[in-house]
């Protein structure tokens, strides 16, 4: 066929649950599946749910199998120009990524306080999935090497709504500071990215063979560096958007040989049509996603509990968080439903807010690696009243009694592009803007004008 080239599809011949036939005819179909995420921090009602999605189609929408929070579009729609998903009611991720959801039921106690690392986490599909599952007394801590994508990880992760969440912009070896600290380890790997050449044609030009070989080295490097901040009995999901045997079966068969690490088997739904392959001397299982059996693109994704290793002793160190001061927490107290088990962080004069378990968390992580973000930045301490920041709106902390303005469509566009929304109200000073009861952002009403505080690095470019 025309755009994928022979030397890759050479490399699909025997591949486990390959049906070469039918793969080259869908790419050659050219099909777009659209696929999003439910925000259930901010939609907990089925009705709020269904009010979103009828906003997105008119006709029906299917669910995910794999997922609780999962539904298929049949259409995609312009998602720029919905307010919804500017306000962080969904986040639109690949289904077959959303399988995650299912390793970590399988794996873990999702009751239990986890501490669990992202570890190339950009843009936020997978940390926000993570963010989702886990108890509200765990930790998420989402990595990632490259500094412009470490913003938009934290931008998408503030507007997803969590407190329990530290973004940092480290390299993987540097983990390597904190020995058997985590309780699960994701580590969804740079790779050749194979899988998505339905979804974006262009990247088949950077595919080659050396590429693959590259892409492997890179992985079990990632995996040697990062391991041993994984403790003992913890677990370690690994995942790629790769076809290679390189990238998957020959990942799994490394780990069986120079980590100590037992495969756990996920169980797979038969009316998924998802492959198992298995590989290495525990014929340790892991799951292949082919666009031709699941409605989804190329995923293949493995997990596996670590049997020997550190478990993290805290030691003693200097406490480098400074608590925000007595006097200056009335004002942010009057913004919050309520401070109760909420730790307020004084850093350079914003006030940053987590759950108050989570401070021991911050403060080690201060002192060993690059934290780009840390729970919900409140805003910045003026000297008669906090200036709210917009991740503040972003979250589920704000107090019900704090000024709102109900925006329509057109006026949340506006809003949205950082303009004047044209908006009459009675409102005064400080105000949420609102549209269809989520809120989009911070704006201040003045006599004869608003003053629209939305984030310039955020705001809508494109006209309709």
């Amino acid at each position: 066929m025309d755009f994928l080239p022979k030397k890759f599809t050479d490399t699909l011949t025997g591949l486990p649950g390959m049906d070469l036939a039918a793969f080259l005819r869908i790419h050659e179909a050219g099909e777009k599946i659209t696929s999003l995420r439910i925000n259930p921090n901010k939609l907990q009602e089925d009705a709020a749910v269904q009010k979103v999605l009828q906003s997105l189609t008119a006709t029906t929408v299917s669910r995910v199998p794999w997922s609780q929070y999962g539904y298929y579009l049949p259409v995609r729609p312009s998602f720029t120009f919905d307010p919804f998903f500017h306000a962080g009611a969904y986040y639109v991720q690949e289904a077959s990524s959303m399988f995650v959801e299912q390793a970590m039921r399988h794996t873990c106690d999702l009751n239990a306080p986890l501490k669990v690392l992202d570890l190339c986490a950009a843009p936020g599909g997978k940390s926000t999935l993570l963010q989702s599952l886990i108890s509200t007394d765990s930790v998420l801590v989402s990595n990632e090497v490259i500094k412009s994508r470490a913003a938009l990880l934290g931008d998408n992760l503030s507007k997803w709504g969590g407190a329990n969440v530290v973004v940092t912009n480290n390299d993987p070896r540097d983990f390597g500071r904190l020995p058997g600290y985590f309780d699960v380890m994701v580590i969804d790997a740079p790779c050749s990215g194979s899988g998505l050449f339905r979804r974006d044609p262009e990247a088949v030009s950077e595919w080659s063979p050396e590429n693959v070989i590259l892409c492997s080295q890179r992985q079990q490097r990632i995996l040697a560096d990062a391991w041993g901040a994984l403790k003992e009995d913890g677990i370690l999901i690994y995942a790629t958007c790769s076809y290679s045997k390189e990238e998957d079966e020959e990942i799994m068969e490394w780990i069986q040989e120079h980590l100590s690490a037992k495969n756990i088997p996920i169980p797979v739904s038969e009316d998924w049509h998802i492959v198992t392959t298995t590989a290495g001397p525990q014929q340790a299982e892991g799951y292949r996603f082919y666009p031709d059996k699941v409605k989804g693109e190329g995923f293949f994704i493995t997990c596996f509990r670590k049997t020997s290793g550190d478990v993290y002793t805290a030691k003693k160190h200097r406490d480098s968080i400074t608590p925000v001061a007595k006097k200056d927490q009335e004002k942010v107290a009057q913004w919050i439903k309520s401070l109760d088990n909420l730790f307020l962080m004084d850093h350079q004069g914003e006030v940053l807010i987590f759950p108050e378990n989570m401070m021991p968390v911050v403060s080690l992580l201060q002192q060993h690696l690059y934290l780009r973000k840390a729970g919900v930045k409140a805003g910045q301490l003026a000297a008669k009243e906090l200036i709210p920041d917009h991740q503040l709106a972003m979250s589920t902390m704000v107090r019900e009694t704090i000024p709102q303005v109900m925006l329509t469509r057109e006026q949340s566009l506006r809003y949205l592009r950082k303009e004047d929304p044209e908006v009459t109200t009675d409102v005064k000073g400080w105000a949420l803007m609102m549209y269809e009861g989520m809120a989009l952002g911070w704006a201040k009403i003045l006599p004869n004008r608003i003053n629209n505080y939305y984030p310039k690095e955020l705001r809508i470019l494109k006209e309709v």
